[in-house]
């Protein structure tokens, strides 16, 4: 019987990436990002497995609605992948601009936090995987970075949602990558992590034997 993994930020980047590769595995995807053209073109290439559920992650409501029409559609959950998020182009405090943390904090953080609040009642009926991307900016002080705050709450939070899951055979990961070569930064890196680096990645925990809880995934690029 497929399992089904939910992915947010699923349109580009890592997040397209870990729908190919584990559709690739056999499991069914439940897509969601804001993007309903990229969505529908990976789709499209992906095929019945993949199921398009354009939103806004920040909008609860439709959050709620799109995490609750995967479950139905491909008859539960097994993982979510609470992959979306963003930078700031202002950096700094002094400097920095708080209207674009705002946003920031609502889907780096906000957005997760609800993510798994909607998701948890379907996951525990799978004793299933909840999966979260953070970055080496949540393992490292970074100078005035608002940006890494958010990362570090996330790397926090990714642990105390473990603790909260083995109570009722669940896992949480957070996977916490380098530079990775996607449209977070305005030119290419082409000598960076790759998205598909980073797929592999949560691939690799999601397939763990039940025995085994990966609780993070630090990867660095080897350039």
């Amino acid at each position: 019987m497929s399992r089904t993994l939910l992915i947010t930020g699923a349109s580009s980047g890592i997040g397209a990436a870990t729908a190919r590769a584990t559709a690739q595995k056999g499991w069914n995807v439940a897509l969601l990002a804001r993007s309903e053209e990229k969505l529908a073109d990976l789709v499209g290439e992906l095929g019945d497995a993949a199921l398009a559920l354009p939103c806004d992650v920040t909008d609860r409501q439709a959050l709620n609605e799109a995490i609750d029409t995967a479950a139905s559609h491909f008859g539960g959950l097994d993982a979510v992948f609470a992959n979306a998020g963003k930078g700031t182009d202002k950096p700094g405090i002094e400097k920095g601009d708080p209207d674009d943390w705002h946003d920031m904090i609502h889907l780096n953080i906000l957005a997760v936090l609800n993510t798994a609040h909607a998701a948890m009642p379907h996951l525990r009926k799978t004793k299933g995987h909840f999966v979260v991307t953070g970055s080496k900016a949540g393992r490292d002080h970074m100078k005035g970075s608002v940006y890494s705050a958010t990362k570090w709450f996330i790397h926090g939070l990714s642990e105390n949602i473990a603790e909260e899951m083995r109570e009722w055979g669940g896992r949480a990961t957070v996977i916490a990558p380098g530079m990775v070569n996607t449209a977070f930064f305005d030119e290419p890196k082409p000598d960076k992590l790759q998205p598909e680096d980073v797929a592999a990645a949560v691939v690799f925990a999601l397939e763990q034997p039940r025995t085994s809880a990966v609780r993070e995934i630090y990867l660095m690029p080897n350039d």
